[in-house]
């Protein structure tokens, strides 16, 4: 069973295109998709009405900085925060390129900070390498749901039927 990609993006426009590249990019992971930081952190952390969520974190968490409620950077810190959460890649995606907020999400842990491209063609290949990358090709962090279904597996197939 994969994990889902979170994508909080609350751009109509960016999210639509977003959607298109990651379906383009032939991933199998469902994306699951929130609006403003605060609902982020309600699926993160599991309350609200997420709180009967399945376990486990997203592959990967694609977050834009300019949102409504609760702004990127203040997700990205409470991540960071949250000891269940701390080892979701984080991949900051956004249209800003200020000085200032690149140095912020890099001082809070980000993994990568990506400006959105304005042509469509880049923007679908930017996105489609970010999730093949941190979807497929990324190993997770030793503890996580993907590597103890890995060595379950492998414990599985070791014992004689």
């Amino acid at each position: 069973m994969l994990k889902p990609i979170l994508l909080v993006e609350d751009n109509p426009r960016d999210l639509e295109l977003t959607l298109v590249a990651l379906e383009r990019s032939q991933l199998a992971n469902d994306v699951i998709v929130m609006r403003d930081g605060a609902e982020a952190l309600d699926y993160l952390l599991r309350r609200g009405e997420h709180a009967e969520r399945a376990d486990g974190n997203p592959a990967v968490l694609l977050l834009d900085l300019k949102l409504p409620k609760i702004d990127g950077l203040e997700v990205l810190k409470t991540v960071r925060e949250t000891p269940e959460l701390r080892s979701i890649p984080v991949v900051m995606l956004t249209s800003s390129r200020e000085e200032p907020d690149l140095m912020k999400a890099y001082e809070l842990g980000v993994n990568a900070y990506v400006v959105k491209p304005v042509e469509f063609r880049d923007f679908v290949t930017a996105i489609s390498d970010l999730g093949i990358f941190w979807a497929v090709l990324n190993e997770p962090p030793p503890g996580s749901l993907r590597l103890q279904r890995q060595r379950r597996d492998r414990k599985g197939e070791e014992q004689p039927s």
